[in-house]
């Protein structure tokens, strides 16, 4: 009989603090400027700069331990992590080992057989590296220091995990937690989300852990699940084989769907740690954790529960609505302005999700304001629009957030509602289609809707649908 394996996993999450400036000094953490423009001499480690903390990193990590019910290190420090790489200007990060921020925490997730638990062993503050720019065809790298200094806190798991599912679970978990703390945009696309995977196979029923590697280069969710089951089977395959699997650290790559070793795996002595001496220790006390607590905003548990009793829409509806802290202030500023909370949850679940497939895009690309969303369910509502150029105009919204009452009025989108025109057109349309109206007198209801739709198209799907409905059924009749 076949042996059985088990996958155990854990994980080590960076994930980039929303600061405008970056841990130690001023330099703005914007995405995407000009290589080496967001620089000073602290962040490229020129020699006699020094560190000065950034308070807002603290309260974002303090934050982030509270909602994750760690228990906050009343008095941490900042150690340095000695290595030298090409993009760590210092040959050392300044990171925390002996005293990070937080520690034994958890969150929960859900699973196929319930809810899990997976702790959190710590959560630590540090800053990124810079950004290596390899060139294969000039067989060159470049360097770019835009990145290095920007904030960073480090969640490290225990290994509770035992699927790409679970591993996936937990990421969405984290994200949601520091999406809705506001800490962080956790977008995995632009590296403000990294997922590190660590990962071993045991046969089933034993206590024992296996050798472990780590899988870097994780920057979504289909390259996490894939990295994972190759992972696995890679394990698997060389214990059947009678041989060892090594501890090493390997990188995915998303393109050919295949690890291959980096370097050995270190341990925290390979650093040479030692304590920051250019920073002093950060003292928290009981009263500012109790401010961070007091400022903790709404989270996705609590904000569901309301959702379902304040405004009566259905679970699936709050559960998907809430999944985004964007798409959940949309719903809420919009049910504000128009005080129709059903019809806001229904044009957010069909048509922006819709839209959303399209365009690629995620609820935080989101950019167009729900007071026009109000305004165009409004205008449905009133009878100005019918709901198919309802759609069109959404469109509209969607893309270029246009003020939906100005584009309908300069695009004559308003529903005609003349009975005298629309009586014209459809006598026209009844004299085009005789056969359509023979199978409607001879008892074919289906026939009503190719007459309703050739109404529709000759008014340019401006006409009042109940009142093309009314008057058709009375011409047929009559």
């Amino acid at each position: 009989m076949a042996k059985q394996y088990e996958t155990v996993i854990g994980l080590e999450v960076h994930i980039e603090l929303a600061t405008k400036t970056k841990i130690f000094c001023g330099c703005s953490t914007e995405f995407g400027g000009a290589p080496n423009t967001h620089t000073c001499p602290v962040c490229t480690g020129m020699p006699g700069s020094l560190p000065v903390l950034n308070k807002q990193v603290v309260e974002y990590a303090m934050a982030i331990g509270l909602a994750t019910n760690c228990k906050i290190t009343q008095v941490c420090k900042f150690d340095r992590k000695n290595y030298f790489y090409p993009d760590n200007p210092q040959n050392y990060q300044i990171s925390q080992l002996y005293l990070p921020i937080a520690r034994d925490g958890y969150v929960e997730i859900e699973t196929g057989t319930g809810t899990k638990k997976v702790r959190i062993h710590e959560m630590h503050m540090e800053e990124d590296a810079g950004k290596l720019i390899h060139d294969e065809w000039d067989d060159t790298s470049l360097v770019d220091y835009n990145r290095s200094g920007v904030p960073l806190v480090e969640i490290v798991s225990d290994p509770d995990m035992r699927s790409a599912y679970e591993v996936i679970a937990y990421i969405e978990k984290l994200r949601m937690i520091v999406q809705y703390l506001g800490a962080s945009d956790c977008k995995l696309q632009e590296g403000s989300m990294r997922a590190d995977v660590n990962l071993s196979v045991r046969e089933a029923g034993s206590d024992a852990f296996g050798t472990r590697t780590e899988m870097k280069n994780l920057n979504s969710f289909k390259a996490i699940a894939h990295a994972i089951e190759g992972e696995r089977e890679r394990q698997i395959e060389l214990l059947e084989a009678g041989k060892e699997v090594v501890q090493e650290t390997r990188r995915w790559d998303d393109n050919k769907e295949h690890s291959y070793a980096m370097r050995s795996k270190e341990d925290a002595q390979d650093y040479r740690y030692f304590p920051e001496p250019d920073l002093v220790p950060i003292v928290i006390s009981d009263e500012w954790i109790a401010e961070i607590k007091a400022r903790q905003p709404e989270l996705r548990t609590e904000k569901l529960e309301r959702y379902k009793k304040e405004f009566d829409i259905p679970q699936y509806d709050a559960e998907i609505i809430t999944e985004s802290k964007r798409l959940a202030d949309i719903f809420e500023e919009t049910t504000t302005v128009c005080g129709k909370p059903k019809k806001v949850a229904n044009w957010l679940m069909v048509e922006t999700l819709r839209l959303m497939k399209e365009h690629s895009m995620e609820p935080e690309d989101l950019t167009f304001s729900p007071k026009n969303l109000a305004k165009l369910i409004d205008l449905t509502d009133a009878g100005t629009i019918n709901s198919s150029v309802a759609k069109k105009v959404f469109e509209q919204i969607f893309t270029d957030d246009v003020d939906p009452e100005k584009y309908v009025e300069e695009n004559g989108l308003g529903m005609v509602n003349d009975e005298s025109a629309l009586r014209e057109v459809i006598e026209k349309v009844l004299a085009d289609n005789p056969k359509a109206v023979e199978d409607y007198r001879g008892g074919k209801e289906k026939a009503m809707g190719a007459l309703v739709g050739q109404t529709m198209r000759a008014m340019k799907g401006k006409a009042n649908p109940g009142m093309v409905n009314e008057m058709l059924k009375k011409m047929l009749q009559g």
